[in-house]
């Protein structure tokens, strides 16, 4: 599916709004607001084994685990039925490069490398090109499940998924009018969150942004650093937390042993081929020291994920890298979207399309299993001044800020890759959109908390087995 800024870049910005407007015929702002489970929807617990087939059983149930914790642990592991939902009913035609999981949480405070403090997309395993909507559809129900988890009226939630939607809605506008480069160049940087501090928030929220804001910059390599490592008779290690956090060499089989170094340095080599020159460069003061195996997220539970230890000057000197498995994005059934020999470098290159400010580190590489099986991942730093949004502890204008800032970034990402013109004229000027997606955000909440109770059953029942880690 490519994207519609290539198919209208040569119009002029009249044509280009009319394009815009005329896929209100093939789906109009309303219709948005519907959804409705039909008899031919798969079984969401069919979707999710299918899912888990690929990736480490004996992990799998830590994933099922998770996702019982509450429906809004659930939804972020539910990206591939949402997928599957989406997939069916009639869209726009207007494509973006997407996030494909833009649940509130996959949207944080990032540090940029002039070290500057931006707010941004964080997760990019999905990323693929689509219709823009379903990124603001997955976004819009996140914050109604999350709403309902905090104990707010209908009301409370409807009024926090049209904050995020008008504000996506009204930026987009701002977009269409401005050029390209200035386009490119837009980012929710620390002033942006100051300035909106000033204009729309009381003194606590002030307050507790500010907070934010600080523990963020906390939260850097040397943190992870002393969290994740001990010294050891024959260095400074990775500390193993089984089955969360395991040892390379543990894992490898008694024949291999000795043969771990060469293993991960074949691991590094490729993936310093997808760096440029100068980071290259930069990669040589370091020497790797250790690996382990690292179980991350909730959607993610089952997939290899690797954090890799590197050391510069001395052992107070370290990077840590963390290498994830990339598996084919769950939009791509959906979409006939485009092909890549390397799901890690898909990763990658959506990752640099729609975030203004790319980690230094990202790249990708091509690996031959423990199993013998090849598999594709992509690389970037374990952290780096992330700070991560604590819903559970907002109340409802503190939500509503946060999906200010959450729909005001998405149309930032979507602005960048696909046509901000077309987009903002098929949105318009009303917020018929914005009401459209509140009830389509309802009626997805319904069938997320029947698909988790579905989940739950499933496992009372037998069919699945959950672990709580």
């Amino acid at each position: 599916m490519a994207v519609t800024s290539a198919f209208t870049a040569s119009l002029t910005p009249a044509e280009r709004a009319a394009y815009g407007r005329q896929a209100r015929t093939r789906a109009s702002r309303s219709c948005h607001g519907w959804f409705e489970a039909g008899k031919e929807r798969p079984d969401p617990i069919e979707v999710i084994e299918r899912q888990s087939a690929t990736r480490l059983p004996e992990l799998v149930p830590i994933r099922y685990g998770r996702m019982l914790e509450s429906p809004f642990r659930f939804y972020r592991g539910a990206a591939s039925i949402m997928a599957t939902d989406l997939g069916p009913v009639p869209n726009t035609g207007l494509t973006a490069q997407l996030c494909g999981d833009a649940h509130l949480l996959n949207f944080r405070l990032l540090a940029s490398p002039e070290r500057h403090l931006v707010f941004d997309i964080n997760d990019f395993d999905e990323t693929l090109a689509g219709p823009f909507e379903w990124d603001v559809k997955r976004l819009a129900a996140s914050f109604a499940i999350a709403g309902r988890a905090n104990g707010f009226s209908v009301k409370e939630q409807n009024g926090t998924v049209r904050t995020c939607v008008r504000a996506y809605r009204q930026r987009m506008r701002t977009f269409a009018g401005m050029g390209t480069l200035d386009i490119w160049y837009a980012q929710d940087d620390a002033d942006r969150l100051r300035e909106l501090q000033a204009s729309s928030m009381d003194k606590e929220t002030r307050r507790r942004t500010a907070e934010a804001t600080t523990r963020a910059r906390t939260r850097t390599q040397l943190q992870a650093f002393a969290k994740l490592t001990r010294m050891t008779a024959e260095g400074r290690r990775i500390a193993p937390d089984p089955p969360l956090i395991t040892p390379f060499q543990d894992l490898l089989p008694d024949s291999s042993e000795g043969d771990e170094e060469k293993e991960l340095q074949i691991v590094l080599d490729g993936y310093k081929r997808t760096l440029s020159s100068e980071r290259r460069h930069l990669l040589r003061h370091y020497h790797l020291a250790d690996m382990a195996r690292k179980v991350v997220g909730v959607g993610s539970v089952g997939t290899r994920c690797w954090i890799v230890l590197l050391l510069g000057r001395d052992d107070s000197d370290p990077l840590l890298l963390q290498a994830k498995e990339a598996q084919e994005s769950v939009l791509a059934a959906h979409t006939g979207g485009e092909r890549y020999d390397n799901q890690g470098r898909r990763v990658v290159a959506g990752q640099r399309l729609i975030q203004t400010t790319s980690d230094i580190f990202l790249g990708w590489t091509h690996v031959v299993g423990l199993d013998g099986r090849e598999r594709d991942f992509y690389v970037r730093q374990l952290k780096d001044w992330k700070g991560i949004a604590r819903p559970d502890t907002m109340d409802p204008g503190m939500l509503r800020l946060f999906a200010q800032l959450c729909g005001a970034s998405l149309a930032r990402a979507h602005a960048r890759s696909g046509d901000p013109v077309a987009i903002a004229a098929y949105l318009g000027g009303s917020d018929r959109f914005d009401r459209a997606l509140a009830e389509f955000a309802q009626a997805y909440a319904d069938q997320n908390e029947r698909d988790f109770e579905a989940l739950g059953a499933a496992v009372a029942s037998g069919r699945l087995r959950a672990e709580s880690l």
